[in-house]
């Protein structure tokens, strides 16, 4: 489960943005003003998502909750773990594919703490990932 700071800083992105459309939609007029409106809502969508993005690993499936989409992915469908990192797996098909796990991203600024959590929480979803292999 991402850290307070974490999620916050995941809100403000989307909510920047819907509060910016906001003032302006209050002080355009005609189309604009619904054009405002639109992207104004898309910020707040990824304010939602950007809240609740992580993952979450149960029994049989991984569920990767990104600021755009949600990716279920069958446990013994994934094959491993990049350094992204991302999830490589296969799909019903047979094709490779990968999910990227943007909550847990490395990024230049944060915290000590927040690195060495996101790293933790890649170490464990890897030790996750082996388990649904049998190894």
């Amino acid at each position: 489960m991402p850290t307070v700071a974490n999620r916050v800083a995941n809100v403000l992105l989307g909510a920047l943005l819907a509060a910016g459309c906001a003032a302006y939609a209050a002080e355009a007029d005609g189309a604009r003003v619904w054009a405002a409106v639109g992207l104004g809502a898309g910020g707040v969508v990824l304010a939602v998502r950007g809240y609740r993005a992580g993952v979450r690993c149960e029994a049989e499936r991984l569920v990767v909750r990104g600021f755009l989409r949600t990716r279920v992915v069958p446990r013994a469908a994934v094959t491993g773990v990049t350094g992204l990192p991302a999830v490589r797996w296969v799909s019903a098909r047979g094709r490779s594919r990968w999910t990227p796990v943007t909550a847990f991203a490395v990024v230049s600024g944060e915290t000590g703490a927040a690195r060495a959590r996101k790293r933790q929480n890649t170490t464990r979803l890897r030790r996750w990932a082996a388990g649904g292999r049998g190894t």
